[in-house]
């Protein structure tokens, strides 16, 4: 069931999307070769939690049989991990390396979901542009995030606009509604037919996230039971942002 924030509902909401920007902000100014994916980790648990909210990821429900929770705050994929990587004292972020974060804090009862991919460093041309049309894809999807549209509308504009610019989409894992919990209805797809699926209105709130693959759709999960990879590979991208849909033009409720 998709469920109407009231303005009330909304504006709890817009704190808890506030701290999960701060949080991306410290990663942004700190994020440098030599750390490790647990530095970032804890660097954003502290961001979120010093401003009165909850890492949401953390705990997380395994949907693997005999797996545990999840147990970071955060997401942390790098190159060709595509979601769901797992932050290790081990793993550190080296010069080049293109570094996914996804992140939810929860505050006052309501998630607030986001997630970018960082340049470190001396970064290739290439990841440059699949970051850069990973972004924009979320800003074709949103140009059809308005009232009276479908849902199928804002996953066709993003799944053509990537395949137009020779990449691929994560067929997957898709998008979805958020409000007091991570994953609400509807389920945002990042491809499809255009005039499908619910109904666009006022006050609903949703996480648009495009998840895009420089070569081929195929992926693979890794032994820890979370990290989803490309299986050539190559590069992939994320971008999210939490979104309420008004009387108007949608209002992008993760930026500061």
């Amino acid at each position: 069931m998709i469920t109407i924030k009231s303005n009330r509902e909304i504006e709890l909401m817009k704190e808890a999307c506030r701290v999960a920007a701060i949080a991306h902000k410290e990663i942004e100014l700190n994020i440098k070769p030599g750390m490790t994916t647990y530095d970032l980790d804890i660097l954003a648990e502290n961001a979120i939690r010093k401003n009165g909210a909850i890492p949401a990821e953390k705990g997380y429900p395994s949907e693997v049989k005999g797996m545990p929770d999840y147990p970071a705050s955060t997401c942390i994929s790098i190159n060709d991990e595509v979601i769901h990587g797992v932050p290790s004292k081990k793993r550190v972020i080296k010069d080049g390396d293109i570094v996914s974060v996804d992140l939810v804090a929860l505050k006052n009862g309501f998630n607030g979901d986001m997630a970018r991919t960082y340049l470190v460093g001396n970064v290739s041309k290439e990841a440059k542009r699949l970051v850069e049309v990973t972004k924009q894809a979320f800003f074709e999807g949103i140009k059809f995030a308005k009232k009276g549209n479908r849902i199928g509308d804002i996953s066709h504009a993003i799944g053509e606009y990537v395949k137009s610019q020779g990449y691929s989409v994560l067929k997957e894992f898709q998008g979805h509604g958020i409000g007091r919990e991570m994953h609400e209805d509807p389920g945002i797809p990042n491809y499809g037919k255009a005039g499908r699926g619910a109904r666009l209105e006022p006050g609903m709130t949703l996480a648009i996230e495009p998840m895009v693959l420089a070569g081929s759709p195929e992926i693979w999960e890794l032994e820890d039971g979370w990290t989803i990879a490309t299986q050539d590979g190559q590069l992939s991208a994320h971008y999210e942002n939490t979104i309420l849909i008004t009387e108007k033009e949608p209002n992008i409720l993760t930026i500061l």
